[in-house]
C-alpha cells in the first residue's frame, strides 16, 4: 500500500508542477513583430497564369507578401503583368504599375501608383494611378482621372469600363480629345 500512496503522491507532484509551469508561462504581447510579421514574403517573383495549356499571363514583382488573415497579396517594388490572347497565345498587351493588391478570395486586382495598359493589338496606351481588374468579367475599371493614346488621338476622362485589352471601353466625363 506504501507504494500506491508514493505513486498517487509523485503523480499529483508531476502534475501541480505542470500546471505552475504553464501559469508563469510569458504572454505575448499584441506588437510582438513575429505575431505581426507576414508569413510568406519572396522576392523577384515570376509567376505564370495558365488556362489548359496556354499561358494566359505573366506575372512579375520585385516583392510578393502574402497576408493569409486577410486573404490578400500585396505586390510591390514594380508590378508588370503581360497579357496573351487566349486563342492564339501570342502577346496581347502589358500592365504596369508600382504596386498592386489581390485578393485571394475573387482573384481580382487593384493596381496602384502610374498604371499604364497597352494594348499590342489596337497599340492603345491607358495610363491612371489606380486600376481595377476584375476577374470573374475579365474587364478593367477605374474612377480616376485616365488618358487613353490611340494612333489617331489622345483622350482624357475621368472613369473607364474596358476589357483588358483595350478594344472595347468606355470612358466617362470626357475632358478632351486631341488628334494625332
Amino acid at each position: 500500500m506504501g507504494t500506491i500512496t508514493f505513486r498517487t503522491l509523485a503523480l499529483c507532484l508531476i502534475l501541480a508542477g505542470c500546471e505552475h509551469q504553464q501559469q508563469e508561462r510569458p504572454q505575448r504581447s499584441a506588437d510582438d513583430p513575429y505575431l505581426t510579421a507576414p508569413l510568406h514574403v519572396s522576392e523577384r517573383i515570376h509567376v505564370h497564369f495558365y488556362d489548359s495549356s496556354r499561358t494566359r499571363a505573366e506575372l512579375e514583382a520585385g516583392i510578393a507578401i502574402l497576408d493569409e488573415d486577410r486573404r490578400e497579396t500585396s505586390l510591390g517594388q514594380g508590378v508588370t503583368v503581360r497579357f496573351f490572347d487566349r486563342t492564339t497565345g501570342a502577346a496581347a498587351g502589358t500592365l504596369t504599375a508600382d504596386s498592386a493588391m489581390i485578393d485571394e478570395r475573387t482573384k481580382d486586382m487593384i493596381a496602384i501608383g502610374n498604371v499604364v495598359v497597352h494594348s499590342d493589338s489596337s497599340r492603345t496606351t491607358l495610363r491612371t494611378e489606380r486600376l481595377l481588374w476584375d476577374q470573374r468579367t475579365e474587364l478593367i475599371k477605374t474612377d480616376e482621372a485616365v488618358t487613353i493614346t490611340t494612333p489617331t488621338e489622345t483622350i482624357h476622362g475621368q472613369g473607364l469600363i474596358s476589357d483588358q485589352y483595350l478594344t472595347s471601353y468606355r470612358l466617362f466625363k470626357v475632358r478632351g480629345v486631341h488628334q494625332q
